[in-house]
């Protein structure tokens, strides 16, 4: 049986997780999220790196056959920390925002990510590898992660109405530099009347993750069996249930009804 750890501060793990549940239907999941410590950009990176460190030690007690660190602040600071505490025995995959694929297009674009992220070395490192040639947008969007934590819906709208703000007028392609964002994709879109076109990193990173297991991502379909779930959640180290906040995102809802039962380990 598969089984699959993933870590970062709050909800901005569920997309990958969701991602892995579509493409690997059968997969177990044990998520680890740091409500202590969250938001990341405010820790030192000495401070993430012990906090992730932190994280892995609880997934790695359930033996996961990959650890992905779904947090792109926390992949920055803390990836090779991780690696070199677990690989090769447990694959680490990290998250890296989709600029690759949204400078592919050959259109101008923003990144919307956090002020820790749009001011870091790392962001400009990939926009210089990738889209030298573009007009790349840095939108910091200070707030945004912690609001939808809490599915505070009129904060993350006002969030939203800020950023797109600071856009170019006709700039329509936006890369979702945090991976709490894309829990909020369909308001991003509409808040736009469907003309932004969306980049995020879970699916990537989710093909990648089983990649490096090598489990064929095949998708849910009526010859795969649909039976993972999500063993076990933590909040800083605590076992805890899925927060009732997760209803608030059709990610968030796919996860609810996957959650096992207190009896199973």
């Amino acid at each position: 049986m598969t089984r699959i750890g993933l870590l970062d501060s709050g909800l901005g793990l569920l997309g990958t997780a969701d991602a892995l549940f579509h493409l690997a239907p059968s997969a177990d999941l044990v998520l680890a999220m740091d409500p202590d410590f969250t938001p990341y950009g405010n820790l030192s990176p000495a401070e993430l790196e012990a906090r992730a460190l932190n994280s892995a030690a609880v997934l790695a007690d359930w033996e996961p056959d990959a650890i992905v660190i779904a947090c792109n602040t926390a992949s920055v600071q803390a990836l090779e920390a991780v690696r070199a505490r677990y690989e090769p025995h447990i694959p680490v995959i990290g998250t890296v925002p989709a600029v690759k694929m949204a400078a592919g297009t050959g259109q101008d674009f923003a990144i919307w990510a956090t002020p820790a992220t749009t001011g870091s070395a790392y962001q400009q490192n990939l926009i210089d590898s990738f889209a030298a040639d573009l007009t790349v947008s840095k939108i910091a969007c200070p707030g945004l992660a912690e609001a939808i934590n809490i599915a505070d819906i009129p904060t993350i709208d006002a969030a939203i109405d800020a950023a797109l703000d600071q856009m170019d007028p006709g700039m329509e392609t936006v890369v979702l530099g945090c991976t709490h964002y894309g829990l909020i994709a369909d308001r991003i879109m509409a808040a736009r009347a469907g003309a932004i076109t969306l980049f995020d990193s879970p699916i990537p990173v989710a093909k990648q993750t089983l990649r490096r297991i090598g489990i064929d991502a095949r998708g849910i379909g009526p010859d795969h069996a649909d039976t993972g779930q999500v063993l076990a959640t933590f909040a800083s180290g605590r076992r805890v249930r899925l927060p009732a906040s997760l209803a608030a995102y059709p990610a968030g809802n796919r996860l609810l009804t996957r959650e096992a039962g207190p009896g199973r380990s």
